[in-house]
Formats: structure tokens, sequence, C-alpha cells
């Protein structure tokens, strides 16, 4: 049976309301038959002539009436699609599968493609792929930024189901059907990208500059002649600056404050502050240049956080070591510069000042724990024995935190065993010292700054009062809030700086002949026989270790090299690559052998004694991890290679682990860094 189109809802109360209106009226007809006879029939005759007249149009004009409804139902629905059609904003329908099915006149227009169009929207954008669009898995929305012929866009993807349709149709029967539609928008906000990018490149940066080696620069030139070279100075900085329409102020007779734009710190990046090498040109008969460190604070929320980052910045580039360049933001730290080597201060005031400042912390607490970093060398542990060793003299109670001593610093720990001098707790491990830790205990690290690779990294937040001392470089990462910092890049080892510190933080401080042994190796070990970034205080306090009972020949004993060992690190040299004819790059395999890195760093030591050879790196494969051990005698600056790759180090000794890598893998890591950083002229 056809089924007739009806009328519902407002309409069709509207339209019947003459009826009703009719039947009102006929219920006052039937009082008026009480009220008056002939009234009454005249009102009723109204009424039949009423219905008439009103049933008559009703039912004439119905269809007429369904007919216009339909016209403008129609003529409604052609002027939505054409507004869509014409809208300005790019519109496009895909089905499920990703496939464009309508799309608007912008759309076509930006895409460069005619009306009817069915491929795949990622032949038109190839970073929108199938798995990134709305599907069955209850992601509805989706939104993605991206860029089309210069342009850039924010795409937003809406689901649209067809459920609720096919459930109302009278075509379709399919039961449990959830098909649906997705709807494309494309904002443009190039502009407003721009105008972001604009305001961003005219925010503020703060930076300083410091001058690293002022007063050793001036003892080289005549008196008279040294305010024309503070002036070349100055005029050098300032006219930098102002060429990037900064602003440079002095504050102190070696320091500057800058000010510049975003923007300009950017072009700065991009000549990768070539100030820095500048500065150096300035020469007016001193025999040593003049070099400088530069801090920048960026992005900070408030001015005065971009000064803070300014200045944590010009902390780390002079605890690395001075001339170069430091970026520091909320997200990263940037390095740039690094390639001279520090020079030495002969000054020893500050040594004395950080030596009285460690007296008055120890003597303030009760227990003092010294800990090293993990798989500790002669340095480590020597520096702890130093440490030890100024503990007790205040009266102390000293602990050496040290779970696994390695075999090659186990000659040294055995001297201190079964000796009635010291007693049996002198070493414990990270368990015990965490036990003992407490608010009257002062944790002392010694030959490292890095939290994450100590001995017991969890220590430093049982401990109130830490106190670093450390001759490595600073990174991004570092021990915060100590209560006292002593970093110096130039010295040769952390047993040099305690050997410093023991000299002046007690008077006639008497040490015994196996802890100045110990001292005495670690500076040993690290400068290689005194080869390597060895100055005249390094001689100086081998000198001091000498008179308090060091002696080379226990000293050499306890670093024999085991057969093993010794072949390990001979294969490791034979089979040397020479990489861009300046780089040897071996393979040490010491699995069976008991310290495989140890053996590793010895045989890039070795490799520097073949001529050509600017940088050595060896790799070894070890508990699960790629260790590299990189050495430079003063050519190459191999600690910004290393940290490239995760680790850090010295200018000519540094390091770095890799982890979920195999060996030749990580070959090639260092293969494309050390391309790269050719590259771009970074070593």
């Amino acid at each position: 049976m056809k089924k007739r189109m009806k009328f519902k809802g407002h309409i069709k109360t509207y339209i019947q309301f003459c009826i009703y209106l009719g039947v009102l009226l006929g219920a006052v007809d039937i009082m008026m038959f009480w009220i008056d006879m002939r009234a009454g029939a005249f009102l009723a005759a109204y009424v039949i002539i009423y219905f008439m007249v009103t049933l008559s149009l009703y039912f004439y004009n119905k269809p007429f009436l369904m007919n216009e409804l339909v016209s403008f139902a129609a003529e409604y629905g052609q002027i939505q699609r054409r507004l869509l059609r014409d809208m300005d904003l790019p519109y496009a329908l895909l089905d499920d599968r990703g496939r464009v099915i309508w799309t608007n006149i912008a759309f076509e227009t930006l895409v460069h493609q005619p009306k009817g169009y069915k491929k795949s929207i990622t032949s038109l954008f190839p970073t929108i792929t199938r798995d990134r669009l709305p599907d069955d898995s209850g992601v509805d929305e989706a939104q993605y930024e991206l860029e089309y012929e210069g342009s850039e866009f924010v795409a937003k993807f809406k689901k649209i189901s067809l459920k609720e349709i096919v459930d109302h149709s009278e075509m379709i029967d399919a039961e449990g059907y959830n098909g649906y539609l997705i709807a494309v928008y494309l904002y443009d906000e190039t502009a407003l990208h721009i105008a972001l990018q604009e305001v961003d490149d005219q925010s503020l940066a703060v930076g300083m500059v410091y001058l690293d080696n002022y007063d050793e620069a001036l003892e080289g030139v005549e008196e008279v002649r040294r305010s024309l070279l503070i002036a070349l100075i100055d005029r050098k900085v300032n006219k930098y600056i102002s060429a990037f329409d900064g602003i440079c102020k002095k504050l102190e007779k070696d320091k500057y404050l800058i000010i510049m734009r975003k923007r300009a710190i950017a072009q700065l990046q991009e000549s990768r502050f070539d100030l820095l090498e500048e500065v150096k040109t300035v020469n007016i008969g001193n025999e040593m240049a003049v070099t400088i460190s530069i801090g920048v604070g960026l992005d900070g929320l408030t001015y005065a956080q971009n000064y803070e980052f300014s200045r944590n910045a010009i902390d780390l580039a002079l605890g690395r070591g001075g001339d170069q360049a430091v970026i520091k933001t909320p997200e990263s730290i940037t390095y740039y510069g690094g390639k001279s080597q520090q020079v030495e201060k002969n000054t020893r005031v500050k040594a004395r000042v950080k030596a009285h400042a460690l007296r008055e912390i120890i003597t303030g607490k009760d227990h003092v724990l010294v800990m090293g970093h993990r798989m500790p060398d002669a340095d480590s542990f020597g520096a702890a024995v130093g440490i030890y060793r100024i503990a007790l003299t205040l009266g102390r109670k000293a602990h050496i935190v040290l779970n696994d001593a390695i075999p090659a610093i186990q000659p040294m720990v055995e001297l201190f065993k079964n000796k009635p001098e010291y007693e049996e707790d002198m070493i414990i491990g990270s368990q015990q010292a965490i036990e003992t830790a407490g608010n009257n205990t002062v944790l002392v690290v010694v030959d490292v700054n890095k939290p994450s690779i100590t001995e017991c990294p969890d220590l430093l937040r049982f401990c109130k009062s830490v106190v670093v001392l450390d001759h490595h470089r600073q990174g991004a990462e570092t021990i915060e809030n100590a209560t006292l910092s002593y970093v110096e890049p130039y010295a040769s080892s952390a047993c040099e700086m305690v050997s410093e510190v023991l000299q002046y933080t007690y008077d006639n401080i008497k040490m015994r002949t196996e802890e100045a042994d110990c001292l005495y190796s670690g500076i040993m070990i690290d400068t290689n026989n005194f080869m390597v970034k060895t100055g005249v205080r390094t001689f100086e306090a081998a000198a001091f270790l000498r008179r308090n009972g060091a002696d080379v020949t226990r000293v050499r004993k306890l670093f024999r090299e085991d057969a093993m060992e010794y072949k390990a690190k001979a294969d490791a040299v034979s089979q040397a690559e020479i990489y861009k004819q300046c780089f040897a790059i071996s393979i040490c395999t010491a699995e069976d052998l008991p310290s495989p890195t140890i053996i590793g760093a010895q045989a890039a030591n070795e490799l520097l004694n073949i001529r050509g050879v600017k940088a050595s790196f060896v790799l070894t494969d070890y508990q699960g991890k790629i260790y590299i051990s990189a050495r430079s005698i003063d050519e190459v600056n191999v600690q910004i290679i290393m940290e490239r790759m995760g680790g850090g180090g010295h200018l000519s000794t540094a390091a770095c682990q890799m982890e979920g890598v195999g060996i030749i893998e990580a070959m090639g890591v260092l293969k494309r860094t050390i391309d790269s950083m050719l590259e771009n002229h970074e070593i």
C-alpha cells in the first residue's frame, strides 16, 4: 500500500488550527440553542458553511502546500551544498579508506586537481597516511600540521558516522553497519606562524662574555701597553655585538653583559660564534692569545629567567675550559667552540680557598663519605684516598664507597686491607653507604661531575651536604645544589687537585706511603706517565707526594700488565683502521679479560704514537654496552666528538657508552659523526 506524506509538528498544528476553531464554534452554537432557537439556527447554518469552506480549502490546498515544502527543502539543500562548495575554507570528504570522494572549489584550487578527484589523500599529502586518520579504534578526530607548497596548514579530520542514516533508510537493510566518512578541513596558518616567528625573533636574549685568561695575558705585555690591549679587546667585542644591533655593557675589567634579539643569536649560531676566534687575533706583542667564553640565555618565561640561564651557561663554558660559547634554553644546552686547551693557572689561591672551605664543611659534620665514578680507575680511587686522609686528620669518621674493585685497581685496594692502621669499614658498598648517610654526613664526589655515572647516584639524594672535586669538563648533566664545587678542567687529574687541597687543609699533614702511592698513581695514569696534559702544578703535586713517601718503583709494580692483557692491547693496535688519513679506529676484542675497557683506553693511547694520527678511537664490547675510548694529542678535540655521541671528557681524553647497538653499527655511528663534524668545520 502506497504511503502518503503527512504534515507533522508545528506546521500540522498551524494548518489544522482552523478546524479546531470550527469545532469550538460548533460547541458555542449548541449553547446558543439554549438561549435563542433562531440565533442558534442562524449560527448553525454559519458553522456548516464554515466547515464546508475550511475542509474544501484544507484538502484542496494540501497537495500544493506539500509540493511547495518539498521544493523549498530541495532548494534549501541545494543552497547549502552551493555554499559548502563555494566556502573559502578547503574542505573534502573521504571514505573510510582515505580516498577522496568530494571536494569544494577551495580544496581543488589548493591541490591543483579538477572536480571529481578520487585518489587517496596520501597522494596529495604524503605525511597523512591511512594509519593517521580516524578509524574504528575509537578515534573520532585527528589534527596534524603539514606543509604544502611553502604554506603551513593545520589539517583537521573528523569522523562522520553513517549508522543513523542507514538505520532510518527504507531502501537499505544493513544490521550492524558501522560505515563512516571523514571530513577534512585545511586551515592556512602561514600568516599566523610568520607573525609568531617574528615575535619570537624579536624576543630578548641575554648573554655574558668573560675573558678567560685576562690576568695571564696581561703578564706578558709591557705595563704601558696593557691599557691598549684592553682597549682593543673592548673595541673588538663592542663592534661585533653592535653589528647585530645588540647592546654590550662592560661590567668588570673582564666581564661584559650583552643584550640582543633572538634573531641575532641565530645569526651567531650560523657563524658558529666566530667572535671566539676574532678575539684571539688581538695581538700587540702579548705572548698569550686572549680567549673568551660566552653564555647566552634564551626562551625563558621572563627577562630574569633569561639572565639566570645566561649565568648558568657562562658557568658551564668556564667549567668546560673556556674558549667556547654555550646557549641554554629551558629544553636544551648547545655548545660551540672549545677547540683550544685551557691554560693552566699559575696561582694556587683558588685551591687554598677551596681547601679552607672543604675543611669547614668536614669539621661541621660527623661522617664523611667519599665516592668516585662507576668502574673506578686509579685517579678516582687515589683521589678518594686523599679525601679519606683529610677526614681522618680532621678527626672525622670516613668511608670510601666502592662496590666492585676492577682488576686494574685491585692492587691499590689491597694496600689498605688487613692493615691495623685502617679500619675494616674503610671501604663500604652502596647499600651500607645509604644506611650511613644522614643530615650529619657530608658526601665528597671525586673525579666525576655527572650524577648518573657516580658509584651510587641514589646517595646524592640522601646527603644534604655534597662536595664535588673534579677535573673533567662539565656538560648538561651536573650535580646540582652542591655545597662546594671545585671543577678545574686545566688540572691533569683529580689526584693533582686533591694533592693541592691536602697541603692547605691542615698544616704539616702527614700521609702514609700507601696513600701517597695511590695519589701518585692517579696522576701518572691520567697523564700517561706525565706526557699528556701535564703542567707546572702537576709536577709540584708529584713532588709533594714524593716528599710524603710515594715511590715510583712501587707504583710501577702496581700497574704491571697480565700477558693476556698485553696481547689484547697489541691486537687492538695492530688491527687499527686509519680513517680519513688521520683518525685511528680499532676494536678491542678482550671478552675473556676482567677489565677490557681499561685495555681499550690503553690501546687508544698507544695508537697516538703512529705518525700522522691526530685522534684515536677504540671500541670495546663489554656487558652489553659498547665503550668508546677517544684520545688525541692537541690537534683534535675528542671531547666534542664524544659529547655528540652522548659521552664527554677532556679535549684530549674522552669516552662514551652506547647501548642497543652492535660494535660494527657503533663504528658506523662514530664514522658518520666524524664526517658530519668535519663537514661543518667543528673539528
